[in-house]
């Protein structure tokens, strides 16, 4: 009989990924495939027969004989298992091993993780798998305590199950790594290399001196401050490529020739997927924000200066709490926020010396002119509505500065500058004289903190946040004794965070302190390190501003540290106002800005979600400098905010920020995809599989032990250990997973979600570690992905199991995939070919195995071995009935792949039409080189033209 199909090679030599081949007399699993100048292809696989079990190697079309399994000489095998639990195992497993295609646009995992079921949490993934843009790109903006990681993780996820997330780098601020990587791990199973400075000694430890760490950790998360190091690791990033890339806090790479920039740029062209995350995307200039948008899309935006939201759907997803899907979603599970309340401290005697000595001597007149000396002289008074300590040393600072260009006579002013230095020393007088029991706002917060429950032996937690360190130090130092903690209680019960002197790893220890129930800490003081990324309501619900920012932004983003998703109580806000009436009826106080900041960035929440909709600035630094110079220039806080709205440049980019993009108010279903299942869930794959791999004695070989709660506690073989090594080595340990000194390895797993909810929880309340003891499996878990590798070779090469079902023709269960010119699935159909002999016909195998009764209740009966013999002779025509059915459908299949990518090149073209001609000539060349880069990925996701490769995956037979 003619084959149509041959080996049904496509242009990637049938090497795509998911596909069976033969290297060196090994059998082989393809998990990726990319192109080659010189070689071929490079094939990614790992070892699937006895000798490489679970070897991952990397081969090259030239260099390597590699034997794609030819789908007409799969041999059929009679399947004596119960059930028939074998053959539904095998097939179950090639599906689950196989990727998702490139058409395949609905989600096929959102309900298989340790989250409550958010609608508004699974629309970044939606958008990003949408093929509106040719790579899964994002800026996912939602404001603060929304979930940005959680929607980074179904993401995430998603891409690994369509073979696009199998090199990850996480790039986040150095104090959230840990949470980060462990939210990743306990809610999604995916697993991340910590390559902070304790993970650089291990990585040390771990792999041959001089190699490319990134080579040899597949998914890794590290600091940003730890990657843009050139002598670290930014040397190793050149040689790298990844599937995905995530920046947490994005919002810091705008500024184009910083290194954070820079690396963002080398990152950007290093990737499939890049995915951005910031609760504050824009500083309010256009061009700055263009520049984020075009690392998503360099053709995004023609026009840098006029751009309209339409031109960045494609690109960017955020929603407020006021969303009305995000609104409706949380209901139940983020209480309702609390009061902001101003708490009153007037100014003793000695504050008040120091208040007429700033009036009199440095706080210009209304409508003076904007210099140096006027906005140093509003960074005294701040430092001072922050504390004594942080004045004096802000004199100190100053004034050494001063005098030292004096003595170097690099002065531009010297009469100036020795006036300057004789009001610098009477302010120091007059602030030296402040002692501790002189501070208003130190007593005011004692008595807020007392009233509130906080005491030795109390339960009630509370965050006190301050702009400066000096200010945190001596809080650290003095409070505890007012609020009648000993020296000893004081230790453990008070814990100061900032950036300064502390290490990354000191950080997230304090942070993770925070976060554990039993842990001895009730009061963090912390400065504005904390305001971004960082968890800190798992046991906190009050939050103290000992002193303000002149920034609303800033305001809210402390005040999300409480306030966001999984909050289970009202949380609540005070801010101290340190109020003083002066001689001469002017206000410098704290009812000058920041009680007043504190008013509007409640009636903003409450109106629209964000302080944004109010300054209109988007960074809170530009917000401070802006409050500032109008208040020299006269202007009321009110006026500022007001003038700042009416002249914010953005037009319709502020729109589009406020506009709340991709909220979905119409409340549409998220589409799922639709993929064949023979077993009733993920739990009963893995049992059954369990059974049939240790031939029914998984309790014995593995010590398996199952628990009435769902817990599933196993002896994790060598082989399952080292897929777990990306996780901490403290935490393998601590929950035993490796086992240690007098112990056997141990883990605790479970598919029921109130368990490992349970157990997360029981981590944030214990004394040592938010790691929980019981893992939740996942799809995408090693575990799963360990035990189907070893459900692939329970039969023997280039076999299919014959199952009896209930059918009343044979039938051949066929995948079939078409290849993009990455060699990557860009169509993955998997049919039920039945009406042979004769005119064969296709449906979908979904349909079939349910009708045929495919599942735990088959009879399990034998199929005789003249009747399989029967079924050997009839696959020739059963691969050519699936080839010829997709190549009948081939124009339907290239016209589903196709559309979006003409729709793209449509855009690009026009993006070059309208941008190249008026470019200067370096920005020519570097558009040039996009533009051809762009139509180059848009040429390689097309379909190859090539035939399809076809796998025969099993046979129903049903006569008796």
């Amino acid at each position: 009989m003619e084959r149509r199909v041959g080996t049904a090679q496509g242009s990637s030599g049938g090497f795509a990924p998911g596909a069976q081949v033969v290297v060196r007399d090994e059998e082989w699993l393809v998990r990726r495939v990319d192109p080659t100048d010189h070689d071929g292809w490079r094939i990614e696989a790992t070892g699937v027969s006895d000798l490489v079990r679970d070897t991952d190697a990397v081969f090259y079309e030239k260099l390597d004989d590699i034997q794609v399994l030819d789908p007409y000489e799969t041999k059929l095998v009679p399947d004596h298992s119960s059930r028939h639990r074998c053959g539904r195992l095998y097939v179950e497993a090639v599906i689950r091993k196989s990727f998702l295609p490139q058409v395949e646009r609905g989600l096929a995992l959102a309900d298989n993780f340790l989250m409550d079921s958010q609608t508004h949490q699974l629309r970044p993934a939606e958008l990003a798998l949408s093929m509106r843009n040719p790579q899964p790109r994002l800026l996912i903006a939602d404001v603060v305590g929304l979930g940005k990681t959680l929607e980074i993780g179904i993401l995430l996820a998603e891409l690994i199950r369509r073979g696009r997330g199998e090199r990850i780098l996480v790039v986040t601020p150095q104090h959230v790594l840990e949470q980060f990587q462990r939210e990743l791990w306990t809610r999604f199973g995916i697993p991340l290399v910590r390559l902070d400075s304790a993970g650089i000694q291990r990585v040390a430890r771990d792999i041959p001196a001089g190699q490319n760490p990134f080579a040899h950790f597949k998914r890794v998360i590290v600091s940003v401050d730890t990657l843009k190091n050139r002598d670290l690791y930014r040397h190793h990033l050149d040689a790298t490529s990844w599937d995905a890339v995530v920046i947490d806090e994005s919002h810091n790479l705008i500024n184009r020739g910083s290194q954070r920039n820079e690396l963002a740029r080398a990152l950007e062209g290093r990737t499939d997927a890049l995915i951005l995350a910031s609760a504050t995307p824009h500083n309010g200039d256009p061009k700055s924000f263009a520049e984020l948008i075009r690392l998503l899309d360099p053709a995004a935006i023609t026009d840098i200066d006029a751009y309209q939201p339409a031109d960045l759907e494609h690109l960017f997803i955020r929603r407020t709490k006021v969303s009305p899907e995000v609104r409706d979603s949380l209901t139940g599970v983020w209480a309702d926020r609390g009061p902001s309340l101003p708490v009153s401290a007037v100014a003793t005697a000695k504050e008040r010396a120091v208040f007429e000595l700033l009036a009199a001597e440095w706080i210009p007149a209304e409508g003076a002119s904007v210099s140096t000396r006027t906005l140093f002289a509003y960074t005294l008074l701040k430092a001072f509505l922050s504390s004594h300590v942080a004045l004096l040393e802000t004199i100190d600072s100053r004034t050494d500065s001063v005098t030292k260009a004096l003595a170097e006579d690099k002065s531009t002013d010297r009469a100036a500058d020795e006036r300057e230095l004789a009001a610098l020393a009477r302010l120091r007088d007059a602030a030296a004289q402040i002692t501790d029991a002189d501070s208003s706002k130190l007593a005011a917060l004692a008595e807020q903190l007392t009233a509130l429950g906080v005491a030795p032996g109390g339960q009630l937690r509370a965050v006190v946040f301050s702009e400066r360190i000096a200010t945190l130090k001596w809080l650290a130092k003095v409070l505890p004794t007012r609020l009648g903690f000993s020296d000893a209680q004081a230790t453990e019960g008070f814990a100061v965070l900032h950036a300064a002197s502390m290490s990354d790893q000191e950080q997230m220890r304090v942070i993770e302190r925070f976060g554990l129930r039993d842990d001895p800490l009730r009061v963090l003081i912390t400065g504005d390190v904390a305001s971004e990324g960082v968890n800190l309501h798992q046991q906190c619900h009050q939050l103290v501003h000992f002193d303000l920012p002149w920034s609303l932004i800033r305001i809210e983003q402390r005040n999300g540290r409480i306030d966001r998703y999984g909050q289970a109580h009202c949380p609540e806000f005070r801010a101290l106002i340190l109020t003083c009436d002066l001689d001469d009826g002017r206000i410098l106080d704290d009812r000058l800005v920041g009680e007043k900041l504190v008013e509007r960035e409640q009636q903003a929440h409450r109106a629209v979600g964000t302080a944004e909709a109010v300054t209109g600035l988007y960074r809170a630094d530009d917000e401070e400098k802006r409050l500032v110079r109008d208040l020299i220039r006269g202007r009321t806080v009110e006026q500022s905010l007001s003038e700042t709205q009416k002249e914010e440049p953005g037009g319709g980019v502020l729109g589009m920020l406020l506009g709340q993009i991709g909220s979905a108010p119409e409340h549409k279903a998220v589409p799922k995809a639709v993929i064949p299942r023979l077993f009733a869930s993920t739990a009963d794959y893995f049992d059954t599989a369990l059974q049939e791999v240790y031939s029914g004695s998984p309790e014995r070989v593995l010590n398996l032990v199952r628990d009435a709660d769902g817990a599933i506690g196993m002896t994790p073989p060598v082989d399952l250990q080292h897929r777990l090594r990306a996780l901490p080595d403290g935490y393998l340990r601590e929950r035993g997973i490796l086992g240690g000194r007098d112990q056997d390895p141990r883990m605790v797993l479970t598919f029921a979600k109130p368990l490992a909810a349970k157990s997360l929880k029981n981590a944030l309340d214990s004394k040592s570690s938010q790691w929980p003891t019981v893992s939740f499996l996942t799809d995408v878990h090693p575990v799963l992905d360990w035990l189907t590798d070893k459900v692939l070779v329970l039969l023997g090469r280039h076999e299919a199991p014959v199952m009896h079902a209930d059918v009343s023709e044979p039938v051949f269960l066929v995948q079939g995939t078409y290849a993009n010119v990455k060699g990557r699935p860009a169509v993955v159909e998997w049919m039920a070919v039945t009406g042979l002999p004769g005119a064969g016909t296709v449906q979908p195998m979904s349909q079939v195995i349910q009708t045929a009764g495919v599942g735990a209740d088959m009879d399990g009966l034998p199929v005789s071995a003249t009747a399989i013999a029967r079924l050997q002779d009839l696959v020739p025509q059963a691969i050519d009935t699936a080839a010829a059915h997709m190549e009948a459908r081939r124009a339907e299949y290239e016209k589903a792949v196709a559309g979006p990518l003409e729709a793209y090149r449509k855009r690009l073209n026009q993006w070059q039409q309208d941008t190249l001609p008026f470019a200067e000539d370096a920005a020519w060349r570097r558009l040039t080189r996009a533009a051809r880069e762009r139509a180059s990925l848009v040429d390689s996701l097309a379909t190859s033209g090539q035939p399809p490769m076809l796998r025969l995956l099993a046979a129903l037979e049903g006569g008796r």
